[in-house]
């Protein structure tokens, strides 16, 4: 989005004229603020508030609704698949360019856990924060009507497992969200919830440094929080979280967060790529040997210029992608008009964290934060990141309003079946005990994402 918006700002005559023309390829019609889904879970923030519709900040491109399957670069053509080519029963389409920018991003690591894929719960999409958020509030409920141990413990019981940014502040900003929610439940307290961090290394949040990390454990361990360090996850079968340590926890949350792997379209390209997958590009944010291809962010593998290290790489985060996206654009626009390429460089300047309302970790130019300052800071430093005015606008306004008022604790519930009350009442079925019409949809009211 970034790189099509200097582009767009660029070429702004030669889009009218029609000499040039921008297509951008998206599953969604919007630009996800990834580091906002924790606090738009915890409902601090509105979700159609983390998103940038694309349609609205790239009204000069061609907006396509779909994704690539299959990239022959050598062609330069991109197979993609589109709403209306699934329609029409086509199945592809074939799309040619001159200038391709890959920039897919990555999709969450999973690993062969027995049981994971049946019961796991991701967390890189706003549906997911938002369905994550629903979620946790349906256990509470169930918590407080069942009169079974058994299911109130595990309804009770929410385990997390990667000690990165997104599961740490995934995990501190539900629980900060639920500890509020326990005191409107007559039979629920703060301390009757289990939350359970597990990491397979032996520290979390490694990008804030050391001394940090062990403070951000510390920090969540006296809210109580059960923060299991070397430790893996063995199996969730049964809606039972294995740990390697021996320890086992009837749960019917799980989420995984640990770690993320290259877009699988990079796979389907005939452009070169490292160890890891990503694609191999020069310091210009080119594809290494390859004309007329780019890429940027968590696909591209860049190197970085400002270590001392040789071989090193600029790593996979938004702090360097938006960066890149710049010096992208500007470099296509100088190969067409056969200038100089500009190299990337950026010294990596820190991190920070959230660990729930005022709490925070992290470590800026070189110098450590915790607590109200760090947050505070976190909350700065993406409010001035997040793309156009109107979204800054609005997230200071939910942030202003929030402050002077109660936090909202409502589930709306499943935003993926929103005909289940429908079919209900058309004569569906209802599945008993699960709050479900048949077919497994829930029959309870949808919240527009």
């Amino acid at each position: 989005m970034y790189t099509a918006l200097l582009l767009q700002r660029r070429l702004k005559q030669q889009l009218k004229s029609g000499e040039a023309e921008i297509v951008v390829v998206s599953p969604d019609p919007y630009m996800t603020y990834q580091p906002f889904l924790p606090e738009a879970a915890a409902g601090n923030i509105s979700p159609r508030h983390v998103v940038v519709p694309l349609r609205r900040v790239l009204d000069q491109c061609q907006i396509l609704v779909g994704e690539a399957t299959a990239i022959d670069h050598a062609k330069r053509t991109a197979t993609l698949r589109t709403l209306a080519s699934e329609e029409e029963g086509t199945g592809t389409v074939d799309l040619a360019y001159d200038e391709l920018v890959l920039a897919p991003g990555s999709v969450s690591r999973t690993l062969p856990v027995p049981g994971l894929a049946e019961h796991g719960i991701g967390f890189k999409t706003v549906e997911e924060a938002i369905g994550l958020r629903n979620h946790v509030i349906e256990q509470m409920d169930i918590a407080s009507s069942t009169r079974d141990p058994a299911i109130r413990d595990a309804a009770l019981t929410f385990v997390f497992v990667g000690g990165g940014y997104a599961g740490v502040e995934a995990l501190a900003e539900l629980e900060d969200m639920a500890r509020y929610a326990s005191r409107y439940y007559h039979n629920i307290k703060a301390e009757d919830m289990k939350w359970i961090l597990v990491e397979a290394s032996g520290r979390i949040l490694p990008e804030v440094g050391d001394v940090m990390g062990k403070y951000a454990v510390r920090e969540l361990r006296a809210r109580n929080i059960d923060v299991r360090l070397d430790t893996r996850l063995d199996s969730c079968e049964d809606r039972v979280a294995v740990l390697s340590d021996g320890a086992r926890f009837p749960t019917r949350t799980l989420v995984w967060t640990a770690g993320v792997k290259p877009h699988p379209v990079l796979a389907a390209t005939d452009l070169p790529r490292n160890d890891h997958g990503r694609l191999r590009c020069t310091a210009h944010l080119a594809v290494d040997g390859t004309e007329h291809a780019w890429a940027a962010g968590d696909a591209a593998a860049v190197p970085d210029l400002t270590s001392d290290q040789p071989g090193k790489e600029c790593a996979p985060n938004a702090q360097h992608a938006v960066r890149q996206a710049r010096v992208l654009a500007e470099n296509i626009l100088a190969s067409l008009r056969g200038a100089p390429l500009r190299d990337y460089r950026h010294a990596y300047a820190g991190s920070v964290a959230s660990l729930g309302l005022h709490k925070g970790v992290g470590h800026v130019y070189g110098r450590k934060i915790k607590g109200y300052p760090a947050w505070l800071m976190h909350r700065v430093y993406h409010l001035s990141r997040v793309p156009t005015f109107n979204r800054k606008a609005r997230v200071l306004a939910e942030w202003t309003l929030s402050g002077l008022f109660k936090r909202e604790i409502v589930s709306l519930g499943s935003l993926e079946h929103p005909r289940a009350e429908f079919e209900l009442a058309a004569g569906g079925e209802r599945s008993r005990g699960t709050g479900r019409s048949k077919g497994g949809e829930r029959s309870r009211g949808t919240e527009e994402a």
